[in-house]
């Protein structure tokens, strides 16, 4: 068996390293987040769907893998591919049911550790997200590869990890709840642009019974369902070419109150006559700042995203109410009077701070009034 993998960005810069996981070939948009822990939620997210991710942090895998810790709801990796700098040989925790490298086996994910992962993220953060390529080919090979990728500008990927049809969600945190589960009071429905499991935990715990629905739903079949509110989830891709999302959002918008995180931020934002753009190289961790505008409050926050919301392009009615520290990016809007609001982050924090943890109460509180 070949021992010797190669990642190559579209540019032709290459690494060496070596295989990890299934065999093959990889190919989509190499990032890179800067979580410290929670690889296993990393690799569940739907969010991360048509991307080859780069964890900064040095050594993966020491705690190995298990159930509970997966945020897609059918439990499969959703990247395309995965790059580390030391894949632990040992998984040693309480909870571990398998090693890292048999789970990405067991899954096909296609994967490259032993390679100097700090200077491709600054590579990234230079020249910005790229096509790439990852396997056991020639360099040559996979350069080209990488380059006849489509560019995830434009790309509708919510179609590939969306549910053919609706399902409902009981489950909450459980013995991992910070706080006693609510009474359930509210019915909603969640859209499913690929949301994450601990998301509908959440929503459970904030006193919700739930319903998720997918993406092609319109707004006359969500509104059959009489929901007391309607849950716009994460996702991955291009939100301005999820059009048949953003024409739902529309027909919802001033009809029941609505809650938009990630993508969802970004369909909402589109809905309501505002703009988005690319990213040179996303927020991705678990340790990125936020500034409540209304309080001044600072959040640390958990995200995932490639693609942002023009605040420019908002329009009367529509206010900005968060902010990333970092660059002063949009983390969050309100269109009060439509009883509309989104942020950025993914306040769940799985895996990540609980600094955002109330925003499920504010969505039950706008359900109340």
């Amino acid at each position: 068996m070949n021992d010797t993998a190669f990642l190559v960005l579209a540019d032709g810069t290459t690494f060496r390293g070596c295989p990890l996981g299934a065999r093959g070939v990889a190919v989509g948009e190499a990032v890179f987040t800067t979580t410290v822990t929670g690889y296993q939620e990393v690799l569940t997210d739907p969010s991360y769907y048509g991307q080859i991710v780069t964890m900064t942090a040095p050594e993966i895998g020491n705690v190995g893998v298990n159930a509970q810790d997966s945020e897609a709801v059918d439990d499969k990796p959703r990247l395309a591919g995965f790059v580390l700098r030391d894949a632990s040989p040992v998984a040693s925790n309480w909870r571990a049911e398998g090693s890292l490298d048999n789970y990405l086996s067991r899954h096909g994910v296609v994967a490259i550790t032993d390679i100097d992962t700090r200077k491709l993220t600054r590579h990234l953060r230079d020249l910005g997200a790229q096509n790439a390529a990852i396997g056991t080919e020639s360099p040559e090979q996979l350069l080209r590869r990488a380059r006849e990728a489509p560019n995830m500008s434009g790309l509708d990927l919510v179609q590939s990890v969306t549910p053919k049809a609706p399902y409902p969600w009981t489950e909450g945190c459980g013995v991992w709840a910070l706080s006693p589960a609510k009474p359930r009071r509210h019915e909603i429905v969640a859209i499913d642009y690929g949301i994450k499991r601990n998301i509908l935990r959440c929503l459970v715990d904030a006193g919700c019974g739930v319903t998720v629905v997918p993406a092609t739903s319109s707004a006359d079949e969500i509104l059959a369902r009489r929901p007391d509110g309607v849950f716009l989830s994460n996702g991955p891709g291009d939100p301005a070419a999820v059009t048949y999302a953003i024409e739902t959002l529309r027909g919802l918008v001033g009809r029941v109150p609505l809650f938009g995180i990630c993508l969802g931020h970004q369909l909402l934002a589109l809905a309501l006559g505002g703009k988005t753009y690319k990213l040179k190289f996303g927020h991705r961790g678990a340790n990125q700042p936020v500034k409540d505008l209304s309080t001044g409050r600072i959040e640390i926050t958990t995200q995932n995203h490639g693609f942002c919301v023009d605040l420019e392009s908002l329009p009367a009615g529509v206010t900005s109410t968060h902010v990333h520290l970092n660059d002063g990016t949009s983390e969050g809007l309100a269109a009060s009077e439509l009883r509309a609001f989104s942020v950025q982050y993914h306040p769940e924090a799985a895996a990540g701070p609980h600094d955002s943890l109330y925003l499920f109460d504010r969505f039950t509180a706008a359900m109340a009034r």
